[in-house]
C-alpha cells in the first residue's frame, strides 16, 4: 500500500511526508511522540499532526498505529454520516528504522471546541436556544456513532467542534482511541462516552437540558427503568478514578 495519500487540491503543498512534516506554521503542541502545527495557505488553515512513534504500549509493535487509527476513525465518521474535519492527507512509513506518520486536516472555518468556549466564557453559552441546537445535533451524532457499534473513548468537550454562529453545526474530531465494539465492551464504551460528555455538562447545563440530551440520544420521550439504571452508571463512572 502506498505510504502517502493526498487530495489533489493540496498535492502541491503536501506532496510527501517530508513536505508535510517540514511545513512552517504555528506549533499548537508537541511531545516525545507527536507534533501538531497549524499551517496557513491563503484563507485556509490546515492542522498537520506528525508522529515519530507508532504509539504507546503494544501499538509500538503490533496492530494499527495511533495515527492510522486516527485517520481511519475520521473516515469512519464520514461513513456514519457524522460531521468531522476534512481529511486531506495521511500516511505512514519506516525509513532506515525511523518511523513517520502524518495526518492533515483542513480547519473547519468558524468553529471552536466546546471546552474553549467554556474557558472563554463565550456569550453564546448563555443562550438557551443555542445550547438546545447543540444538544440536538450532538445527541444525533452520538446516537449514530453508538448505533453503528462505534465508541469514541475520548468524547470530551475539547474533541467536539461547534460553529460559533446562531445555527451551529457540530463536528466530532481527535479520535485515535475509537473503535468498533460489541457486547459488554460496547455497553461499557457507551457509558464511558456519555460520562466524558457529562463531566463538563453537569457544570454548564441544567438537569433538564442533560435529560433532553439523553432522551434525544435514545430516541425516546420518557425514561424507563433500564434508562434510569444506565444514567446512574454514567453519573458514577468516574467515581474513584480521578
Amino acid at each position: 500500500m502506498p505510504a502517502w495519500f493526498v487530495k489533489e487540491e493540496v498535492r502541491n503543498m503536501f506532496p510527501d511526508h517530508a513536505a508535510a512534516a517540514g511545513a512552517p506554521g504555528e506549533e499548537i503542541n508537541g511531545n516525545w511522540m507527536s507534533r501538531l502545527v497549524r499551517y496557513r495557505d491563503g484563507d485556509d488553515y490546515y492542522y498537520i499532526k506528525t508522529y515519530t512513534s507508532r504509539g504507546r504500549g503494544l501499538r509500538k509493535f503490533m496492530g494499527r498505529s495511533r495515527i492510522r487509527a486516527e485517520w481511519e476513525n475520521l473516515q469512519a465518521f464520514v461513513a456514519m454520516g457524522i460531521p468531522t474535519a476534512d481529511l486531506v492527507a495521511y500516511g505512514e512509513s519506516v525509513t532506515g528504522g525511523s518511523y513517520c506518520g502524518t495526518l492533515i486536516t483542513r480547519e473547519v472555518r468558524g468553529t471552536s471546541d466546546l471546552a474553549a468556549l467554556v474557558d472563554d466564557r463565550h456569550p453564546l453559552l448563555g443562550s438557551r436556544q443555542w445550547r438546545s441546537q447543540v444538544i440536538g445535533r450532538l445527541s444525533e451524532a452520538v446516537h449514530k456513532m453508538h448505533g453503528s457499534g462505534f465508541v469514541h473513548s475520548d468524547l470530551k468537550w475539547r474533541n467536539i467542534l461547534v460553529e460559533v454562529t446562531d445555527d451551529p453545526g457540530v463536528y466530532l474530531i481527535d479520535c485515535p482511541l475509537g473503535r468498533k465494539m460489541s457486547g459488554p465492551f460496547l455497553a461499557r464504551g457507551r457509558i464511558k462516552d456519555l460520562a466524558c460528555l457529562d463531566k463538563i455538562a453537569r457544570k454548564q447545563l441544567s438537569k433538564m437540558e442533560r435529560l433532553r440530551f439523553y432522551l434525544a440520544y435514545k430516541g425516546k420521550s420518557r425514561l424507563d427503568v433500564k434508562d434510569k439504571k444506565e444514567i446512574h452508571r454514567v453519573l458514577r463512572f468516574f467515581e474513584g478514578r480521578e
